[in-house]
């Protein structure tokens, strides 16, 4: 068992390595480190100020409380921080293949997945991870819940879950820079921006965006199904089981889309 989980290790600590390398190199630069974490939480904040300002007008949204809708927003900014922290290189893949520079990467004794994942830093993301345990923190005690030690763990569960699902989605759509070569791919960031739809309750969509978000692009299980699970409604709280198996469904995913792009990658020596 020892030997088989050895390769595993390796990968872990490689990837910790290699991250730790690039925070060195960021927080060189103090005043940027500050500016960045400082900027994600004004701009979160003002996303949360917006939804309190909605619920000031309106009692709830289609069923939904303004705390279910804030612990909606937390899991969003939450996830959101986590991919940009710790796995911001997603977001370079694009560069790195249109510029020939992942040849670097293949000749390197380290998975690819790994250099990329752990190829920058987005210290934004603290602020972002932050800021939606704060907001996470006051939902959850805003609205009575009876907390067992399984539910507890179920909520860890699923916050880990739904910040896997994200980064594999960061993953499998930076990978189109294998097919479509530009310096920049615009099909990462139009994903990314789909993930707007979470910050609130799908049943306010039309039957196709919610086809969208539960089943092509799954971001309802990063915020809607493990919000109906944590706080209990009855009507959606079952999905939210399913997130796990949603989150190893996109990883796998993520990795076979990157590893058929990878046999196919040519250097382009620009």
């Amino acid at each position: 068992m020892a030997a088989r989980l050895r390769p595993a290790r390796r990968l872990v600590y490689l990837y910790f390595r290699c991250l730790g390398q690039q925070m060195k190199a960021i927080l060189a630069y103090e005043a940027d480190f500050v500016v960045l974490l400082f900027s994600a939480a004004i701009v979160q904040l003002a996303g949360f100020a917006f939804i309190w300002t909605i619920f000031q007008r309106i009692p709830d949204i289609n069923g939904w409380t303004f705390w279910q809708v804030v612990m909606m927003y937390a899991l969003i900014f939450i996830t959101e921080g986590v991919g940009s922290l710790f796995f911001e290189g997603t977001w370079w893949l694009s560069w790195l293949v249109y510029s020939g520079e992942f040849d670097q990467v293949l000749v390197r004794p380290v998975s690819p997945i790994v250099q990329v994942l752990a190829g920058r830093v987005g210290f934004n993301g603290l602020g972002n991870i932050v800021t939606g345990g704060v907001l996470m923190a006051i939902a959850l005690t805003n609205v009575p819940i009876a907390w067992t030690p399984g539910r507890v763990l179920m909520l860890v569960v699923l916050i880990l879950s739904a910040a896997m699902i994200r980064v594999a989605l960061n993953l499998g759509t930076a990978a189109i820079a294998f097919w479509i070569r530009a310096p920049w791919s615009m099909v990462p960031m139009f994903v990314h921006q789909l993930g707007e739809f979470a910050k609130y309750p799908i049943t306010i969509y039309s039957t196709a965006v919610q086809a969208v978000i539960v089943v092509a692009i799954p971001f309802a299980f990063v915020s809607f199904f493990p919000t109906a699970f944590i706080f209990g409604v009855d009507a959606w709280s079952l999905p939210g089981l399913l997130t796990p198996l949603v989150a190893v469904y996109c990883l796998f995913m993520a990795v076979t889309v990157f590893n058929i792009g990878l046999r196919r990658y040519e250097s382009t020596g620009h």
